[in-house]
Parts: structure tokens; C-alpha cells; sequence
């Protein structure tokens, strides 16, 4: 399989998992289904990697102002975003999606900080350790 093709499949399972990990912990979060939570774990994808970078660039000031604080807040509206776009995707308000992207950012980057290609440290013998 294409690396690009794989990589991508890896980070829309990560994001899947978080989010279905995030929809038990928050009571303010539901998805009618697994196809609701594949599709919106897609879409928060594709947002995050076209919208998120243009409402940075636009709210930089605020976000340098707020000592980057204020990146939490458009992390939460990407989320809000997503529940907007996709049906079966519920979410309660602002704050659950605000407390639900700080543990969604987090979790993410465990389990990619875990993978092996992303930079976990893996012993392959006794003599030599690869990063």
C-alpha cells in the first residue's frame, strides 16, 4: 500500500478512536452511529488541515495576545463546525467541544507519539536503540 495512502488511513483511525474515546467521556458529545463517527473524524480531518490554518493566520494577533491560549478556542470551533456539517453528530455546546479538543489534541498525540514511525523509541537489539 501507497505510505501516503497508509499514513493517511492511520491519522483518520486515530482521529476516529479519539473522538469515539472523547463521545464517552463528555456526556455533551453523541454519534448515531459508527458511520457518523468515521465520517466526522473525516470532516474534523479535512477542516483541521483547510480551516484551521486560515482562522490561525486571521486570529493571530488575538492568539499572540492570549499567549496562543486562543488556539484552544478555534480548535473548539472546528469541532463545533463538524457537528454543524455532519448529521449524527451531536454536540452539546461550546464547552464540551472546548474541553473535548484539549483531551482530543492530547490523546492524539499519545497514540501517535507511541507509533513507531512517529518517534517512540524502540530497542531493536542490545546494541543499538533507533528514534
Amino acid at each position: 500500500m501507497n505510505a501516503d495512502l497508509s499514513n493517511f488511513l492511520l491519522h483518520w483511525a486515530i482521529m476516529s478512536l479519539s473522538l469515539w474515546v472523547a463521545s464517552y467521556l463528555f456526556s455533551g458529545i453523541k454519534f448515531s452511529g459508527v458511520p457518523s463517527l468515521l465520517v466526522s473524524a473525516l470532516v474534523l480531518g479535512f477542516a483541521n488541515a483547510i480551516i484551521r490554518p486560515i482562522l490561525f493566520f486571521l486570529t493571530l494577533p488575538i492568539t499572540l495576545v492570549t499567549l496562543g491560549f486562543f488556539v484552544l478556542v478555534i480548535n473548539a470551533l472546528m469541532i463545533m463546525l463538524v457537528a454543524k456539517l455532519v448529521k449524527g453528530f451531536q454536540l452539546s455546546g461550546f464547552w464540551t467541544a472546548f474541553f473535548a479538543s484539549i483531551f482530543i489534541a492530547i490523546f492524539t498525540l499519545i497514540i501517535e507519539w507511541m507509533l513507531p514511525s512517529q518517534g517512540a523509541i524502540i530497542i531493536q537489539n542490545a546494541n543499538t536503540i533507533s528514534i
